[in-house]
């Protein structure tokens, strides 16, 4: 009775189901490894806690937080995208603090664009992403993202006929840990420009890179046009503390301000001041947490390799997207693995139709665990 058009377009997520099913495995006795969730295992780095630490003692951070107030943090973010990829920003007009990149999203699609508008949305991808255009009334464009393409989308196959207001964009990828170069994001930059469509670029692993490989970032081909979400939840081990940034076209940081004025205040000055210490940190900090998740690759990939999986090796992020051999309904096996071995992996449909055949591995546990965890999987059939 109660539930909006809106609250209602928003899609069911099929998390819920494998919750259900650890709990079931719960039930029986067996130990659960929960690979399913991309919530770092991390320990933040210390120096970050002892400046929240210091900070929740001293009572000027306990107010209402204000614009002003955020600038310690929008110019710490400034100095780390100057130093990290070679981009100037205005602090004071293209840089705005997040609780988070996820609630920056859902608000940046509100604060820009109108409903019955269409958004240009890659499968597979992140799920928020779909209950976000939901919530905006938006009409959703699927961009293929294949394998034999490096998971990059085709935006010369977008029909000629579709006027998109804005193109969603993750490189690092969630779920496929695909990468994107800087002359990627320069030609979809343009793309974007031509048809005055908005480039929104979800950048929270730009840390999480393995070996020489770095991500650049889309602000590299410009400002104009196109907006970046950061967030510390990864790169920092932050999940928890929800804070983030948006970083790039000035009107459109400016909307986003409007929007998130009349919906909420910016995070705790605490953990304001805390993200912009972790932001001036040498870019060793956020390198030592990438090799860990480097190691658990380097551990896990063998193992999928030995059951016969198709799994190629990532530059980045903290997961492994494997194609699974026969493999025609990923929430009907990764249910069934959870069950028998206490194994929790995402099932690739619930990123998208293109997801299917497909699960994702978080790679949260220690290289010892992963491998057992493949060795379970392997004795999981493919079919109910």
């Amino acid at each position: 009775m109660w539930s909006s058009r809106r609250a209602s377009a928003v899609p069911g997520s099929v998390f819920s189901l494998m919750d259900a099913a650890k709990a079931r495995a719960r039930a029986r006795g067996l130990e659960i490894t929960d690979l399913s969730i991309g919530s770092s295992d991390q320990h933040p780095p210390r120096s970050v806690l002892d400046e929240l630490r210091a900070a929740t003692h001293d009572p000027a951070t306990y107010r209402y937080p204000l614009f002003s107030d955020t600038l310690p943090l929008r110019a710490a973010a400034a100095e780390y995208l100057t130093r990290r990829f070679g981009v100037t920003l205005n602090a004071d007009t293209e840089l705005l603090p997040l609780i988070g990149a996820q609630e920056g999203l859902a608000h940046l699609l509100l604060a820009v664009t109108d409903p019955g508008d269409t958004l240009l949305l890659p499968d597979p991808c992140y799920p928020p992403y779909w209950g976000a255009a939901a919530v905006a009334g938006l009409k959703v464009q699927t961009l293929p993202l294949l394998p034999e393409r490096g998971f990059l989308p085709d935006l010369s196959a977008v029909p000629e006929g579709v006027r998109p207001r804005a193109l969603l964009l993750n490189y690092p990828n969630n779920p496929t840990s695909a990468v994107a170069s800087a002359q990627f994001f320069r030609e979809a930059a343009a793309w974007c420009r031509e048809r005055g469509t908005l480039l929104i670029h979800d950048h929270p692993y730009a840390e999480l890179t393995f070996g020489d490989y770095r991500a650049p970032s889309a602000l590299e081909a410009g400002t104009a046009g196109v907006v970046e979400l950061h967030s510390l939840s990864k790169t920092h081990h932050l999940g928890g503390f929800r804070v983030g940034f948006a970083a790039g076209d000035a009107g459109a940081v400016a909307a986003l301000a409007r929007v998130k004025g009349a919906v909420d205040f910016h995070p705790y000055l605490g953990i304001q001041r805390a993200a912009a210490h972790a932001l001036g940190l040498p870019d060793e900090a956020a390198r030592a947490g990438a090799k860990v998740f480097e190691e658990r690759r380097d551990a896990l990939l063998p193992a999928l390799h030995d059951l016969g999986w198709d799994v190629q090796t990532p530059q980045a992020s903290m997961y492994a997207w494997a194609r699974v051999p026969g493999l025609t309904d990923s929430v009907a096996y990764a249910v069934r693995a959870a069950e028998e071995t206490g194994v929790a992996v995402s099932p690739g449909r619930a990123f998208g139709e293109r997801g299917e055949g497909f699960v994702r591995f978080a790679l949260v546990q220690p290289p010892e665990v992963l491998r057992e965890a493949a060795r379970k999987l392997g004795t999981v059939g493919v079919e109910g």
